[in-house]
């Protein structure tokens, strides 16, 4: 069987560079300060509570969860610019959670 390990933790890599370099300017470009601070705090929370309620369904159930609760937190669920950050914020938590606790 092949490890595909290696592979994944860089295709990882590569999204996260490829977040770093084009959707968090981008973002930053169609958003006041304290509207991006306050979508990136929302979406983390709606992130982390997707995960951690729902860990057993599916990413796209556990999605739905976090763009329901981004929608009734006021923010349009159907934009780009709020999807790109919740992809984001899934990638930043997968990542959290590969570092073992005593690596921190």
């Amino acid at each position: 069987m092949i490890d595909l390990t290696t592979i994944l933790e860089a295709v990882i890599a590569l999204a996260v560079a490829i977040i770093t370099a084009f959707v968090i300017p981008w973002v930053k470009n169609k958003t006041t300060a304290q509207e991006r601070e306050d979508l990136l705090v929302w979406v983390d929370i709606a992130v982390a509570a997707a995960q951690q309620l729902y860990h057993k369904l599916d990413g796209s159930e556990r999605l739905e969860y976090a763009l329901s609760m981004l929608e009734e937190k006021g923010f349009d669920a159907n934009d780009a610019v709020v999807r790109d950050a919740v992809e984001a914020a899934v990638l930043k938590l997968h990542q959290q959670m590969k570092v073992p606790a005593d690596a921190g």
